[in-house]
C-alpha cells in the first residue's frame, strides 16, 4: 500500500487516547513498533518496520509492506467517530 506521509501522520493523531497502547496490545507488539509505523525515528525500543518512503510532496510516498496496523487504526478510529456520533 502506498500513502503519503502526512496522510500516514493524520492517522495516527486521529487515534483517541490510548489507541496506540491498544493497537500494541491487540497485535501483541511494542508501543513504540506502533509509533515507528506512524512515522516515529526511535528504532532502540521498537522494530524498524517493513516501510519504503519516495521522497516527494506531503512528507513522501510511504509503501507499506505490512497494512494490518493502518487496517486497525482506521477501525479505531471509525468505533470512536461512531460513539462520539453516538452520545450527541
Amino acid at each position: 500500500m502506498n500513502i503519503t506521509f502526512e496522510e500516514l501522520r493524520r492517522i495516527k493523531h486521529a487515534l483517541p487516547t490510548g489507541g496506540v497502547k491498544r493497537i500494541a496490545d491487540e497485535l501483541k507488539l511494542e508501543e513504540q513498533t506502533v509509533r515507528n509505523y506512524f512515522g516515529a525515528k526511535k528504532y532502540e525500543n521498537g522494530q524498524i518496520v517493513s516501510q519504503h518512503i519516495e521522497p516527494g510532496p506531503d512528507g513522501g510516498i510511504v509503501h507499506l509492506e505490512d497494512e494490518t496496523i493502518i487496517n486497525l487504526a482506521r477501525k479505531i478510529i471509525e468505533e470512536s467517530t461512531h460513539d462520539a456520533m453516538a452520545h450527541n
